[in-house]
């Protein structure tokens, strides 16, 4: 049901008139689009019965990212990101903060540290340093310290052969990148 709030002329539509969705933005612009045609409960049967073990497992992932983006959305780094981002809401960078994963770009070794470049779209909260040695075995594993921009530094005392990084973001989306 469309709502005409009416102030001397019309000035604000909101929902549906006939065929046109009218959609009022965050920054108070109106959005207005066509609507898509209605499906009979045949073809939502349908469609439901044709989907891959994929997209199901995706539109599982996508529930959990709505459960998610619905009782974040009040923390506020969500909401003091949405004064820096026009015509976006803290519950659309949350849900975006969900589906995507940090990414680990680099991973360097110094003589003292090991350093790791890790971003994501929102924030990476954390990161943890795993060395190895020969045999596959832990050698030291801790957490790394947040230099400036997207940079950990990881203070190391033994010398493996192998690194693994691994980071999170504020869902709990990790990602793992060995060297």
């Amino acid at each position: 049901m469309a709502k005409v709030i009416l102030n001397g002329p019309a000035t604000v539509f909101r929902g549906k008139i006939g065929n046109m969705i009218f959609r009022q933005m965050p920054n108070g612009t109106i959005v207005v689009s066509s609507a898509p045609p209605k499906l009979t409960g045949r073809h939502k049967k349908r469609a439901k019965l044709r989907r891959s073990t994929k997209q199901k497992a995706q539109n599982s992932r996508f529930k959990d990212a709505v459960w998610y983006a619905k009782a974040a959305q009040i923390q506020p780094i969500y909401v003091e990101l949405t004064a820096l981002r026009p015509m976006t809401t803290a519950y659309s960078l949350a849900l975006g903060d969900y589906l995507k994963p940090p990414v680990i770009h680099r991973i360097e070794r110094g003589e003292q540290c090991i350093l790791v470049e890790a971003s994501d779209n929102i924030l990476v909260t954390r990161v943890q340093v795993t060395l190895l040695g020969e045999d596959d075995t832990v050698l030291e594993k801790g957490e790394a310290v947040r230099r400036e921009g997207d940079c950990w530094e990881y203070a190391s005392q033994a010398k493996g052969k192998t690194i693994i990084a691994e980071a999170w973001d504020l869902p709990g989306n990790m990602t793992q990148s060995r060297l």
